[in-house]
């Protein structure tokens, strides 16, 4: 009976306008809670300002959103005010990010293009001849996509996705296979080791032309030296090679091996690089293996997949010749 009386008081007392009325009001208040926290801004307003910085405008914005522009400006503004800043600026005419607004960008730039991977990723899983991989671009340069044409030979029917790995954020990665660097520990992923990652200094003809050949490590001691990512396997290296002069860490430095390659390549200095990287350039003789003395920091090139999900056969015919091919190079 008390069942039974509940539902009778439910029957009489119920209201479903009042209902939904009472829960959109709750969303409402919901989401602006949500958008005064601190550090959550307001994405609509994140996504136009995005596609104004990305395009240029604020008509191409509109465009591209399917909003009105006086929409896209609205949202803007939200967004300045949010930040307690202005992002942009009038120049006559056109509207100009600035220095705020550049490295705002800059900022959120790297999580849009996460965003769009994912959600590409998702639209083609239901495309069963496509699989994603995931390179940090100096391995996708000097040792993937000069192979690739094998793979695509033994497998014409399956389209390849290559995609940026976020090295510094592999928790962002959304591909079916990524090719990682370090010490092969992920969570949430499968890794199993690929190649080493074993460092060698190298140097340009036009390098070797201006300094002439050498012999001996203490005469590359002196001479000008290129850092990737950090400063101390230089130093490392040379007490390795029993250069016992005191060792400088000056030089430029840059972010990735890719940024490093091109900065040898033009002659700017000597850089310990990762010798399975750079074969192409070796080959063809446009770098120069200066010394045969590697280095191992400890970070080698792993091939990860995730540990929550199986590939399907177009991803195990690409993790099998990965693993072939690293194994016979």
């Amino acid at each position: 009976m008390c069942v039974f009386n509940l539902l009778i008081y439910l029957y009489i007392n119920f209201n479903p306008r009042t209902f939904f009325y009472q829960n959109s009001q709750y969303m409402k208040k919901t989401e602006e809670c949500d958008s005064l926290l601190p550090n959550d801004p307001p994405l609509r307003a994140v996504r136009a300002f995005e596609a104004i910085a990305r395009l240029g405008s604020i008509t191409a914005a509109a465009k591209e959103l399917a909003i009105s522009p006086s929409a896209v400006s609205h949202q803007l503004k939200t967004l300045e005010a949010f930040l307690q800043m202005p992002l942009t600026e009038r120049q006559g005419r056109k509207l100009i990010l600035r220095s705020e607004g550049r490295e705002y960008y800059r900022s959120i730039r790297s999580a849009f293009n996460v965003l769009r991977q994912a959600t590409e990723h998702v639209r083609e899983q239901s495309a069963s001849r496509q699989v994603t991989i995931s390179l940090i671009p100096l391995f996708g340069m000097g040792w993937f996509i000069p192979r690739l044409h094998s793979f695509l030979r033994e497998n014409p029917d399956i389209d390849i996705n290559v995609v940026y790995a976020n090295h510094r954020n592999y928790l962002s990665d959304a591909a079916d296979i990524s090719i990682r660097f370090g010490v092969g520990q992920w969570t949430g992923y499968r890794s199993e080791k690929l190649m080493s990652g074993k460092m060698v200094p190298v140097c340009s003809r036009s390098f070797i032309r201006l300094h002439g050949l050498l012999d001996t490590p203490d005469q590359l001691a002196p001479l000008p030296l290129l850092h990737d990512e950090e400063r101390n396997t230089w130093m490392q290296w040379f007490q390795q090679a029993g250069v016992r002069r005191p060792l400088r860490s000056t030089g430029p430095m840059f972010e990735d091996g890719l940024l490093t390659l091109a900065a040898v390549q033009s002659g700017l200095g000597c850089a310990l690089m990762r010798e399975p990287l750079i074969e192409p350039y070796l080959d063809s003789g446009e770098l120069v293996k200066l010394f045969d003395r590697p280095i191992d920091d400890g970070r080698d090139y792993y091939l990860c997949v995730r540990a929550d999900s199986e590939l399907s056969q177009e991803g195990l015919n690409l993790q099998k010749w990965l693993l072939r091919e690293a194994a016979g190079q």
